[in-house]
């Protein structure tokens, strides 16, 4: 399993929108159960993509000008970037399969 990396609201543009390789960003807070839940998925997939998709996690209520950016109502709330632009957007309870299914074709 990979652990994955925390984005900030001050290094967001840096980390994902100017990655080379898509960037699924998964919005969380310490208090979502259903968040905690997906962690372990999410690093499955990550160790599984590793160099073709990058996958980070971004505390909801530590950066609200990321959350404000992309429209954020509810958590989790998933979002790949690639080239710099929003491709997909995934919420609520999600399996693997749901997740590989939105990357595989940007991977």
């Amino acid at each position: 399993m990979a652990t994955l990396d925390s984005v900030t609201d001050q290094d967001f543009d840096r980390q994902v929108l100017w990655s080379e390789i898509p960037v699924l960003v998964d919005f969380w807070a310490t208090w979502c159960g259903t968040c905690r839940s997906l962690m372990p998925t999410l690093e499955d997939i990550s160790a599984e993509y590793a160099g073709k998709v990058r996958i980070v996690k971004i505390n909801a209520d530590e950066n609200p000008q990321a959350v404000e950016n992309y429209g954020i109502f509810s958590l989790p709330t998933m979002i790949l970037f690639r080239n710099g632009r929003v491709v997909t957007q995934l919420g609520g309870t999600i399996g693997k399969t749901h997740i590989l299914d939105c990357i595989k074709n940007y991977a």
